[in-house]
């Protein structure tokens, strides 16, 4: 392909033209919806948009806090039809609906995960899709190869090393007294974007995962979920974790004295970059109060360090922490409402979302723009 050919669809005349490479960085920091539109200039732009080079440049320019959105979708669905609704990160107010593509399956799929501007959604025939809103690009995952448990624990994520993003999922059987003994151990599967494909992977743990239905934390290429780990008659509460890179399953601690018979509901979360523990209990007279640790240096169990507590008039069920660190939960006192904390102020905010709902962070990005077997709409 000549220079010449290049330049012609920026400038025209010689004498004022821009470099190519110059046009191509310059476009890297353009929104992801600006980019597209450039994408029909020449078949010269179009093919420099599309490398695999580009959207990552593209994506690691747009990684600030000033391209950090939230995105959310109700847990119902309503008869107006899907929508998800884009909000700024620190503020919660709306930006834009967006109406999810006229496809039978986002009718009646939840919204999982988020990563890198690509939306992750799941039904409960076991069939998952990705979406990025940005590029109105989306994909049906191939069928799955585990089908025989009673629950599904899902993740998803970037995996840095070879450029791919994976889905998890863990199939288990949930421990309670009218199972029959002995529960047969969860079996895992781990779906790769650059390979369209599912493998089995090993998961040599017996456990419950614990709030499955909420968006799984990616901190330190791994992976998190709460889970009690059966041990003979007893079971015991722990993270279990997963290497995006290198597939296998750990096992880590929560802060000691964190998890006592106080203890009424815990979660686990992203907290500006670090694995954060949001435990809710029961304190003096009766009272209400939410800890939230963060483990300051990733796989340090020593560096679990109680951030700060929040008092409650009712029982508070998390739903997620924003980029700037407020604390997004809704609260059960005389009657149902969403609270956006401030970390630092303490400062209480309704952010009027529809309850219950599923909050991810969200960004715009060129992801899934070079993939095959996608559709357009």
């Amino acid at each position: 392909m000549s220079q010449k050919t290049r330049e012609l669809p920026i400038l025209p005349h010689k004498k004022n033209h821009l470099p190519y490479d110059i046009v191509l960085n310059i476009m890297g920091r353009l929104p992801a919806k600006s980019v597209m539109r450039l994408r029909f200039i020449s078949k010269s732009l179009d093919s420099s948009i599309t490398t695999p080079n580009f959207i990552s440049t593209h994506l690691n320019n747009n990684k600030d806090d000033d391209h950090r959105y939230l995105i959310h979708r109700p847990l119902t669905f309503s008869s107006n039809g899907p929508v998800c609704t884009i909000a700024f990160d620190r503020t919660f107010d709306t930006i834009s609906e967006l109406q999810i593509p006229n496809e039978s399956f986002f009718n009646r799929a939840y919204l999982f995960a988020s990563c890198n501007g690509l939306l992750c959604f799941y039904n409960y025939s076991d069939v998952i899709y990705l979406w990025n809103p940005s590029i109105r690009k989306f994909k049906k995952l191939p069928h799955t190869i585990l089908e025989k448990f009673n629950n599904v624990a899902l993740g998803f994520a970037y995996c840095s090393e070879n450029n791919d993003y994976k889905v998890v999922r863990i199939l288990f059987d949930c421990f309670f007294s009218t199972v029959p003994l002995p529960l047969p151990l969860p079996e895992a599967e781990v779906y790769s974007l650059s390979s369209d494909s599912w493998r089995r992977v090993k998961i040599p743990l017996l456990i419950n995962v614990r709030n499955f239905m909420f968006p799984t934390p990616l901190v330190g290429g791994a992976l998190h979920w709460i889970a009690d780990f059966i041990e003979g008659p007893e079971n015991h509460m722990k993270i279990l974790s997963f290497d995006v890179n290198s597939e296998k399953f750990r096992v880590l601690a929560l802060p000691d004295g964190s998890n006592d018979a106080n203890t009424s509901r815990a979660s686990l979360a992203s907290f500006k970059g670090k694995l954060a523990f949001p435990r809710w209990g029961y304190a003096e007279k009766a009272s209400i109060q939410c800890s939230i640790w963060v483990m300051r240096e990733y796989d340090v169990v020593e560096s679990w360090n109680k951030l700060f507590v929040l008092p409650f008039d009712g029982l508070p069920y998390f739903i997620a922490f924003t980029e700037y660190g407020s604390l997004l939960t809704w609260c059960m006192n005389q009657a149902l409402k969403t609270l956006l904390i401030d970390n630092k102020t303490v400062q209480k905010k309704d952010p009027a979302i529809q309850l219950p709902s599923v909050v991810v962070t969200f960004m715009e990005s060129l992801v899934l723009l070079d993939g095959a077997n996608m559709v357009s709409y």
